[in-house]
């Protein structure tokens, strides 16, 4: 299976490109604005728990961000990673992972994107993806006027195939993901605005089905995840399956920061093990879920 970073950053990469930029940057929903400050200082942590089909990991982190302006004079917050555990153990960061610099923004105007994470130590890869795909769910609900009261809701039809394939160990490896929005709450009394993004399954996902088996639904909804690897024999693992998400996110009306959020993400997997490229010779299927839960909130 891919890492939970390659997961949430196609994921981002089909957020960030699914509206075009004129459009994106017209007026959005009124109770969604990010009111910045220059200097502001935000500071979040991040906890997970990611289940996968042999083993559950989990991991803590530290974001803290202070707002500055680019050369255009669009805001953004830039954050420095700290205080990274893994099962509990302490991540003692190499002075490149100290470093880094993330940049984020809700700036209406401001191009969100993967930041190059080959220099950063491999634990830290997860929550710097996670973050972005917060920002993204966020961003995007921002641009959306139709979102006007509670209970508002929009659909982004995002149309295109995000692949991991290495072309060496992954050979195949896509996913398809739609987005359903909702203006769950507005909360007036407490200043708080409830958003629950949906990352869905299109209505007909373009997914690579090497072989006729992996067309069949494994859920519900027609297969909108594939992945075939070389296995360590000499053979292949072929899956595929129905991959979903749900953020929760909470944001003050005041500044239109982000207050807390979480995401819910789930792989439900069909897998078998072949001995031919052309995915015919397969021995029986096995059935299971990846499962990962990614909260953040303010810290002190």
């Amino acid at each position: 299976m891919r890492s939970r970073a390659a997961l949430l950053s196609l994921v981002c990469a089909a957020a960030l490109g699914s509206i075009p930029l004129h459009v994106r940057v017209q007026a959005g929903s009124p109770w969604l604005v990010r009111r910045y400050r220059a200097g502001e200082t935000l500071v979040y942590n991040m906890t997970a728990t990611n289940r996968g089909k042999n083993a559950t990991t989990h991991y803590e982190a530290r974001a803290s961000a202070v707002v500055k302006t680019d050369s255009a004079g669009t805001f953004f917050e830039e954050y420095a990673w700290s205080d990274l555990r893994v099962n509990d153990r302490r991540i003692a960061l190499p002075p490149p992972s100290l470093r880094f610099r993330q940049r984020l923004s809700l700036a209406p105007a401001y191009r969100l994107a993967i930041p190059d994470l080959g220099g950063i130590h491999p634990a830290l890869v997860g929550p710097v993806v996670d973050l972005l795909t917060f920002y993204a769910d966020v961003q995007m609900a921002m641009r959306e006027p139709a979102l006007a009261q509670a209970g508002d809701h929009v659909y982004v039809n995002d149309g295109g195939v995000n692949s991991w394939a290495d072309g060496r160990r992954i050979l195949t490896g896509e996913d398809a993901i739609d987005f359903d929005i909702t203006l769950a709450e507005v909360n007036l009394r407490d200043s708080i605005a409830t958003l629950v993004v949906r990352h869905v399954p299109p209505a007909h996902p373009a997914i690579a089905a090497v072989a006729p088996w992996m067309r069949a639904p494994v859920e519900d909804t027609p297969n909108n995840w594939v992945q075939v690897a070389r296995s360590d024999s000499g053979g292949y693992v072929a899956s595929v399956g129905k991959e979903s998400f749900v953020a929760t996110i909470r944001l003050s009306l005041v500044d239109g920061r982000v207050l807390t959020a979480a995401l819910d993400n789930s792989v439900n997997v069909m897998e078998r093990e072949c001995r031919d490229s052309s995915l015919s010779r397969c021995g029986p299927p096995v059935r299971y879920t990846l499962t990962r839960r990614i909260e953040i909130d303010e810290g002190k």
